[in-house]
Formats: structure tokens, sequence, C-alpha cells
């Protein structure tokens, strides 16, 4: 689909997502899947268009990559996401065996990423996911900040 070559890169297609998600009066959060270098796999948050509560980005993404590997499993694959997956998400990406999650803005309310949980890295569960932090940390948040500052 796509093929940009860097994490940056990948999260500002995954912010551009958000900005659909905003558009469409949804919380600004969006994820691409990538594997060899490319998107698979695109998501914005959609609960508020769908009512589902698990229209999150990472799940939007993660079953649009599933579908185009024709497999449930995703073991080369890297998650970008603008903000750091809630205990849900990475769950999916648990159960998903996605390889790598690389997240803009942490969350201290939900983060399951190592902010508040750290799901990814549970030794107690059949599989762990490589996490990256923090890139372009301040553009998401800030995209998250002016959502919420828009709602005030």
């Amino acid at each position: 689909m796509t093929d940009v070559h860097t994490d940056v890169g990948f999260m500002r297609e995954a912010m551009a997502q958000a900005a659909l998600a905003e558009l469409a009066g949804d919380v600004p959060v969006g994820a691409v899947v990538v594997v060899d270098g490319k998107i698979i796999g695109l998501g914005h948050n959609r609960r508020e268009a769908l009512n589902d509560p698990t229209s999150h980005a990472e799940v939007e993404a993660i079953r649009q990559a599933s579908a185009a590997l024709s497999s449930w499993r995703l073991p080369t694959a890297t998650l970008y996401v603008t903000l750091e997956p809630c205990p849900m998400c990475a769950g999916a990406m648990l159960g998903a065996r996605v390889r790598r999650v690389v997240f803009g803005a942490t969350d201290p309310k939900a983060g399951a990423c190592g902010t508040l949980y750290n799901l990814c890295a549970d030794p107690r569960l059949n599989h762990e996911v490589d996490v990256t932090s923090g890139v372009l940390e301040a553009e998401c948040a800030n995209q998250l900040r002016t959502f919420f500052a828009s709602l005030r």
C-alpha cells in the first residue's frame, strides 16, 4: 500500500489516520501495520461512528492487516500507533503475535505497554511484543490535547 522507510515516517502515517478519526468526531488515535516496509493495515478510532467500544485504531489496523495476509498471525508485523495501546489493544497485539509496537504519546490512564501496565513484556504470557515508545511523542500528544481542548 505505502512504502515509508522510518519509524518517524510510519508514525506520520498513523497521525494522518488519527486526523481522520478527529474529522469524524472521534478521539484522534491512528495506527498502521507494517510488514516488509509496506503498510498493510490502516486504522483510526471509530468507536463513535460504529457505536463499538472495540473499534480502536489498533484493532482496526490489525483486522485489515490480517485480511491482507489471510492470517490471524502477524509475526513479522510492526504496529505504529499515536497513543500507547490500552489493555484491550495490547491483548489484540499479543493474540495476533505482532512482533513490535511503536507508539507516540504515553497514556498514564490506560497505557498497557509500559506506563500503567506492561502486558507486552509479561513473561507469563505466551508471546511478547517489542516496544519502542516516544516516536513523535510531542506531536502525537499535541494532536490529542488539541482535540480535547476543543471539546471544553
